[in-house]
């Protein structure tokens, strides 16, 4: 289960970073600087991170035995900015607790 646990932690964390490098930096270009270019780069990395993601996501809920709530707010934690860290952090120490 550690090594699970892992595998989330650092896809949580890779995007989110990903998806602020997105949302932060390459859509405001886009939209204010009419710069796309950033967009069609960081898009389809993030896309493809968070699909890595949920993989690592449901392997842990799978080896936990989460309820299909809990895994499925955990999955969905990669797609609104900032709220991965936040539950990355709430997931960590839900697990290290017991």
């Amino acid at each position: 289960m550690g090594a699970a646990l892992t595998r989330y932690r650092v896809m949580a964390w890779v995007v989110g970073c990903w998806l602020l490098l997105l949302v932060l930096v390459a859509m405001p270009l886009k939209y204010a600087a009419d710069s796309p270019g950033l967009v069609k780069v960081v898009g389809p990395i993030h896309g493809f991170l968070y699909m890595v993601y949920l993989v690592a996501a449901l392997d842990l809920a799978r080896r936990l035995r989460w309820s299909l709530v809990r895994m499925v707010g955990v999955m969905l934690a990669g797609t609104v900015p900032f709220l991965s860290f936040y539950v990355e952090r709430r997931t960590t120490a839900s697990v290290r607790a017991g």
